[in-house]
């Protein structure tokens, strides 16, 4: 345990020396494939923070097998109302409270969404720092890891911040929020040096800031094609390989003790819905949006010469067997 606290201290520091050196680096076309460098140093260390020594003793984690047609995961600061969602829209009760940290482990309840069983999990809240493990984090994010969709559940009065710091925290763990992969590809060989194409202008990186990326991780021979503008985090994203990309649902509670105008604003953010737990507005919609994101498809059956049977439908998703004839084969 002590060798495992030294560890996170050390590599802690070390990426806390190289974010003020970073912070004291002006940015321009001089200095971009320098501020490259210490990005990819950074996520090298993040990556070690985050697996953790070999033989070092992680935690006790959230043990939680997967059920239903999808995952979805409730992540969020404490207090903010994720377990009264999962008690209002759901038969599992959560233990609800006024103050902080009233759920301290992983509760799963089962959403009934268009015929189809959707796993929704409450979290516990959590703090600044998670990433690096503070506040049982780093079981939290990953859980999040295998979501299907995250919801993120935010003080509509606090709103903007917590979202600033939950984005950070899971951006930290490699987790993408509403994004796709880039469109980079990196195929290493044996000799000729690193060699970059692309198929349209790079505004964002240079070719001299991909090579020294690229020679930070020991890939010295490779081919790169850039099929879009992508920048040095996309590439060092791709070099990673571990990155999860998640679309996430912005719920934004406590409606009720905010002005009309403002409800309106956070109402027409995109990927947002706002709702009141307190007064149970607007959960009917948030379920609708749950579907939506999810992108899931009801196959209904039947036998030769029968009606369909419309009261058990497979449910085919592009995420796991793919939305197609071969996919609700298999999963038959």
């Amino acid at each position: 345990v002590y060798f495992e606290q030294d560890f996170k201290m050390g590599v802690s520091e070390r990426i806390k020396e190289i974010e003020a050196e970073m912070a004291r680096t002006q940015k321009n076309k001089a200095t971009e494939g320098h501020l490259g460098l210490l990005k990819a140093r950074i996520a090298k260390l993040r990556a070690q923070l985050y697996e953790a020594p070999k033989g070092a003793k992680t935690g006790e984690g959230f043990e939680v097998a997967k059920s239903g047609e999808a995952r979805v995961v409730m992540i969020g600061f404490p207090s903010v109302g994720k377990s009264t969602i999962l008690s209002t829209v759901t038969t599992t009760e959560s233990q609800c409270a006024a103050y902080e940290f009233t759920t301290l482990t992983c509760i799963p309840g089962v959403l009934k969404i268009n015929d189809a069983n959707i796993q929704l999990l409450d979290l516990p809240g959590i703090i600044e720092g998670a990433a690096q493990g503070k506040g049982r984090g780093r079981q939290v994010v990953a859980v999040a890891k295998s979501a299907d969709l995250i919801l993120m559940v935010l003080d509509v009065t606090k709103a903007e911040e917590q979202k600033v710091k939950l984005t950070k925290e899971l951006e930290e763990v490699g987790i993408r929020l509403n994004r796709h992969p880039p469109q980079i590809t990196i195929k290493q060989k044996a000799t000729g040096g690193v060699l970059v194409n692309s198929v349209c202008k790079l505004t964002k990186i240079k070719e001299d800031t991909v090579r020294k990326v690229l020679h930070e991780y020991k890939i010295h021979n490779a081919d790169v094609l850039f099929r879009e503008d992508g920048d040095v985090d996309d590439l060092i994203d791709i070099i990673e390989g571990n990155r999860k990309y998640v679309n996430c649902l912005y719920v934004y509670n406590k409606i009720d003790v905010i002005s009309l105008e403002e409800t309106e604003h956070f109402a027409r953010t995109p990927s947002s819905v706002v709702i009141s737990c307190n007064l149970k507005l607007n959960l009917d919609y948030m379920l609708e949006k749950i579907w939506d994101f999810l992108s899931l498809v009801r196959v209904y059956t039947k036998r030769r010469g029968q009606f369909p049977d419309f009261s058990d439908p497979l449910i085919l998703t592009a995420g796991r067997h793919g939305c197609s004839v071969q996919g609700a084969v298999t999963q038959i």
